[in-house]
């Protein structure tokens, strides 16, 4: 009798990934090398002429050290807080609502998409239409003086708070609605088996709260937290628009990333290439930090009872 042939299906498994491999290989990997690269070579444009690349070293990065990259670096701090503590608190209060039997909350589906609306607005339309309400002479203030509740106009985007309020505002109302869908389905992956025993133990809803969901959802918190982090460093249309692309008032306003936009700007690649490092180093580390917080390697105390038992026992000997 012939043998039947066996036939591999493995090569088509990598014929089709190629194609993602090819891309990334093509715009995301070279370009990331030449940015680490072009990070060590003077390298701009002055007028019409051409200067680089010539290797200077870590010139560009002691130069950034010497420049307002702190300042900025705290400015997206703080905008990235204003945004995110309101963001994450509402998402949970509302994840634990929308998820409890208890309340039979009804039209659920249709809370579902109003509060994820929000998201697929896009940050610049967001941030324009944003930009013409709390204007000098927008509805806002016509709305105000009509009450009687202020005189004159408020320019909202004149004044630090005013402007970082309004950027931290937008950010919320655009996330929060992706991080509620997130803790939704995370809340909703826990046992109603749990919920049940600790009811028949007599927990209330804080101690159910902050006992039970809180640390079974911790891996959804650690991945909205990074992601969080990681969108933070990297804003930049919301604030660029609010305020023209100059980080108004007295660059208050004015984020790593709008820094960066304008080093590109100018054609200084070099400085570019070492602010775009900078942050890859600090998403890096924030991450990792972020991480190694949230990651509970002994969720039951095992660890912990058996390093006790072990010191206990040395203490003896």
């Amino acid at each position: 009798m012939k043998k039947k042939k066996s036939i591999s299906y493995a090569k088509w498994g990598y014929i089709f990934i190629l194609p993602f491999f090819i891309t990334f290989l093509i715009f995301s990997l070279i370009p990331l090398v030449d940015t680490v690269r072009y990070s060590f070579y003077e390298y701009y444009r002055s007028g019409i002429k051409e200067i680089g690349p010539n290797f200077i070293g870590i010139a560009n990065y002691l130069s950034l050290l010497k420049s307002d990259m702190l300042k900025y670096s705290a400015n997206t701090l703080i905008l990235w807080v204003i945004g995110f503590v309101p963001q994450i608190v509402i998402a949970l209060v509302l994840a634990c609502w929308f998820t409890d039997a208890r309340l039979k909350i009804h039209g659920q589906q249709f809370f579902k998409v109003v509060i994820y609306l929000p998201n697929l607005i896009m940050a610049s339309a967001f941030a324009l239409l944003f930009f013409t309400m709390f204007s000098t002479n927008g509805p806002i203030n016509s709305i105000l003086m009509s009450l009687g509740w202020v005189k004159n106009p408020i320019d909202f985007l004149g004044s630090v708070i005013g402007t970082r309020s309004l950027v931290g505002f937008m950010n919320f109302l655009m996330w929060f609605g992706n991080t509620t869908i997130m803790l939704m389905a995370a809340v909703m992956g826990i046992s109603m088996d749990i919920f049940e025993a600790s009811e028949l133990d007599g927990c209330n809803s804080i101690k159910r709260f902050f006992y039970i969901t809180l640390p079974l959802i911790r891996p959804i918190l650690a991945y909205t937290l990074i992601t969080s982090i990681i969108g933070g460093l990297q804003m930049f249309d919301v604030p660029q628009i609010l305020t023209n692309g100059q980080g108004n008032p007295d660059r208050t306003s004015m984020t790593l990333i709008m820094f960066l936009n304008s080093h590109l700007k100018s054609k200084n690649y070099g400085m570019a290439g070492a602010l775009s490092v900078y942050l890859f180093i600090v998403s890096g580390i924030l991450c990792m930090i972020v991480y190694k917080m949230t990651n509970d390697t002994d969720p039951d105390g095992s660890k912990k009872a058996a390093k006790k038992k072990a010191k206990e026992e040395r203490r003896r000997r």
